[in-house]
């Protein structure tokens, strides 16, 4: 088995003509938090959603290059299976508004058969909801609608839907950049807590989430990678102006 969840070779992705990734190479490790940072526009989204064929939705996309996922290359593998395994949040919190807050969390369970009774199928959305520090907030709310949570605890609901179908990589646009600095928080340490479980990728804008989430960080820039490595390294000596820049918040 491959020591690297994704492995990316001079990955070039077009959308309408447009070129918005640019001779991506990138080797990302099994069981870390990965993030991608860069201002909005840089390609990030892009990068993610071809990792798992969500961009064979975008019209006009065009991808050319090698993009392996868990030792497979991604246009030898069945789509839908590729994303039971491959999961993304996305930036805006979107749970199923008419499911209850524990049939949102069940549902991918029971589309990829990870619990066979009842009883484990309430233990696994016990466990998911617990991972993203939910369960204590709505355990006597279980067959409460999402409405009824905040914008923050809906995007927590989200992640622990993720979670509970049991993927080996998990996809996050975004995922804090539309609520409040508490739940932000808490998902941040769920992310942390999550390392040995899953492997995280994640974009982001914010250099500050990055640092303080990140096993390993990649700056993405104008759709090319302009520097990458260990977070601690890349945060105490860029070695790139943009990244300099982009630190310092110029970008």
């Amino acid at each position: 088995m491959s020591a690297y969840a994704v492995e990316v070779d001079n990955l070039t992705v077009k959308i309408r003509e447009v070129v918005v990734l640019r001779d991506i190479t990138l080797r990302i490790r099994r069981n870390t938090i990965f993030v991608l940072m860069g201002p909005s526009g840089s390609g990030k989204s892009t990068f993610l959603r071809t990792l798992n064929r969500l961009i064979d939705f975008v019209e006009g996309s065009e991808v050319r290059g090698s993009v392996r996922v868990l030792g497979q290359d991604i246009y030898e593998v069945d789509p839908y299976i590729l994303r039971s395994k491959v999961v993304m949040v996305s930036q805006e919190p979107n749970p199923f508004p008419h499911m209850t807050i524990y049939d949102n969390v069940a549902l991918p369970a029971r589309l990829n058969k990870v619990a066979r009774s009842k009883r484990e199928l309430d233990e696994l959305v016990r466990w998911a909801l617990e991972k993203v520090m939910l369960w204590d907030e709505v355990k006597d709310r279980l067959r409460d609608y999402p409405h009824t949570l905040s914008g923050g605890q809906r995007q927590r609901l989200c992640l622990a839907r993720a979670l509970a179908a049991k993927p080996e990589i998990l996809l996050l646009d975004e995922p804090t950049a539309n609520i409040d600095p508490a739940n932000t928080l808490r998902i941040e340490e769920s992310l942390r807590n999550l390392r040995d479980e899953v492997t995280v990728i994640m974009v982001t804008h914010m250099p500050h989430q990055a640092a303080r989430v990140a096993d390993h960080v990649a700056l993405l820039y104008d759709g090319t990678i302009v520097e990458e490595g260990p977070a601690r390294e890349v945060f105490m000596n860029p070695r790139n102006d943009i990244t300099n820049k982009f630190l310092r918040g110029v970008l």
